[in-house]
């Protein structure tokens, strides 16, 4: 999924796997779609494109027919998630050399 200004010009983008894609995130649950490579420039960061992504994001996973979403938030994004509904579940881990957490939403 991909956020652009009125004149072209990408704001943020977003992704959507789901089935054998998305094992690593869900688990392999087939009813679970994993939300990932969140991002929204800097510059359009605070404009509500970040929530609108991951709202179209749920959108497309309803429309595939999946009843949950996951993802591994950076830490530092846990109560952006947590806004939106995601519950933060298991233990910390690094990704990259970057804390994170397991997430889901059910849809």
């Amino acid at each position: 999924m991909l956020a652009v200004a009125e004149d072209g010009t990408p704001l943020g983008t977003g992704r959507l796997l789901h089935g054998p894609g998305a094992a690593d995130v869900t688990g392999g649950d087939p009813r679970v779609g994993a939300l990932g490579r969140l991002a929204v420039r800097s510059a359009a960061r605070g404009l509500g494109i970040g929530a609108a992504l991951v709202r179209g994001i749920e959108d497309a996973a309803r429309a595939a027919g999946l009843g949950a979403v996951d993802l591994h938030a950076q830490t530092h994004a846990l109560g952006f998630y947590e806004r939106l509904g995601y519950t933060a579940y298991g233990e910390e881990f690094l990704d990259a050399g970057i804390p994170h957490r397991s997430m889901r939403r059910e849809l």
